[in-house]
């Protein structure tokens, strides 16, 4: 694995905090987006062009857990093509080398990449390039070879997606904002020394400050669905009301430590979110974008919003083109 390091260590702490939470799956879903609209296009385009695409090379931009390199594995089984990912986190790196041993890997900011120009057939991008400013489709030009692809799904704002990121965003804040784990972790620590024959009057004090964040977390839930933030909120609600039934039966260093790993994981999940607010562009951005990609020598097969048949919502931004 190619093991560069980015240009931007505190942008890369925290995306390492979001991809090292994916691993423990606590507050997170570590598959990346799975919407079937999306997994429809990546099948598509792979199974268009699946007898030419076994000798090609491709390049996936800020790779995350491997989205796009799974989807081509539904296609082409053990014949998947030459992959070489990218992303800012060592985490997700390490993570998706372990699921696609095959895979090459470098860590590295995808605004500046430590690779030759023109080396790749296919330069690909699921809600990745986005993340680092539309500069970013600067590199990816560069690195695409003479008559090389671009394929790329942006976060489009205000789309279906957008807006589950934003009401992640916000249950998570308002979470946050009631001090929930924090909380927990005061009650179960004194409702530990409770078991071991401790005094309750401290664990009921706790209990009573407790109580509100319970209210908020409810209220939550209630205002967004139980679903909202990949059902972290519900999780974390369900799992305290049992080690809660339960207190006597856990261990109490690995019981605090499991509320201060969700503490950190939430923290990242919520960063996670905001940043795929900021990163979605709009019509105009995205015509942007384009003008940029054809004064860049290439032509375009697609240039749309990809949009759920039933209901006619889009949920990205569509950017197919061929080096002309």
């Amino acid at each position: 694995m190619g093991d560069s390091e980015p240009d931007s260590p505190q942008l890369s702490d925290s995306w390492d905090k979001y991809w090292q939470g994916s691993q423990h799956g606590g507050a997170y879903s570590a598959g990346g987006t799975s919407h079937p609209v999306v997994l429809g296009f990546w099948k598509e385009f792979f199974g268009d062009n699946r007898d030419k695409f076994k000798d090609l090379s491709v390049l996936d931009f800020a790779s995350g857990s491997g989205a796009v390199i799974e989807s081509a594995t539904s296609v082409f089984g053990k014949q998947v093509p030459e992959f070489t990912c990218i992303d800012i986190s060592k985490s997700a790196i390490q993570s998706l080398l372990q699921r696609y041993p095959n895979a090459h890997g470098i860590v590295a900011d995808v605004s500046s990449i430590p690779l030759q120009s023109a080396q790749y057939d296919v330069v690909t991008s699921q809600f990745g390039i986005e993340y680092a400013g539309l500069d970013a489709i600067d590199e990816a030009m560069r690195l695409a070879s003479p008559h090389g692809q671009l394929a790329m799904l942006i976060h489009h704002r205000h789309g279906g997606i957008y807006r589950q990121c934003a009401a992640s965003a916000d249950a998570i804040r308002q979470v946050t904002a009631a001090n929930v784990t924090p909380l927990a972790i005061a009650m179960f620590d004194e409702g530990l020394k409770v078991v071991r024959g401790a005094d309750q009057s401290k664990y009921k004090a706790a209990a009573r400050k407790f109580a509100p964040a319970v209210r908020a977390m409810e209220s939550v839930m209630k205002q967004y669905g139980t679903g909202v933030a990949d059902g972290t909120i519900l999780r974390l609600y369900r799992d305290i009301r049992t080690i809660h039934e339960r207190m006597q039966n856990y261990d109490p260093a690995e019981l605090l430590e499991w509320l201060r790993r969700m503490q950190t994981e939430i923290e990242a999940y919520a960063g996670r979110m905001q940043s795929m607010c900021e990163s979605a562009i709009d019509a105009r951005a995205f015509e942007g974008l384009c003008r940029r990609v054809e004064v860049g020598g290439f032509e375009f097969a697609r240039r749309d919003a990809l949009v759920v048949p039933d209901r006619g919502e889009p949920l990205a931004w569509v950017l197919l083109a061929t080096r002309s």
